[in-house]
């Protein structure tokens, strides 16, 4: 196990479960209409930020595990940056009905923020 760590190989075959991963979800997304540069990007993150763990691992210099870690900062930024979108045009198209009818609760968590 020492050698897998130190060598940085243990990081390798985990990327190599993430490309995996990735392939998966990629044909799963197109046989359900699931937006694919969402789901790429949060791996793009987790991927980015394994390499500066190898980096770091293996001993190069800071500005290359900066460099990853820079890296997934900007994946993640878009990660959320597609899930608020989402999240925004979800809400406009579902707006709060008042009062309450058989299928809703009396009090849940979006007629509290209304008050």
């Amino acid at each position: 196990m020492d050698a897998l760590f130190a060598s940085g190989r243990i990081v390798d075959a985990i990327l190599a479960l993430v490309a995996a991963e990735a392939l998966l979800l990629a044909w799963l997304a197109r046989r359900r209409g699931v937006a694919l540069p969402a789901l790429l990007a949060n791996l793009v993150s987790g991927a980015a930020l394994m390499l500066a763990l190898r980096a770091a691992l293996t001993g190069a210099g800071w500005p290359v595990v900066a460099g990853w870690m820079l890296a997934g900062l900007l994946a993640h930024l878009t990660d959320l940056g597609f899930r608020f979108r989402a999240g925004a045009t979800a809400h406009r198209r579902t707006p709060l009905q008042p009062g309450t009818t058989p299928q809703s609760a009396a009090f849940s968590a979006s007629t509290l923020e209304n008050l």
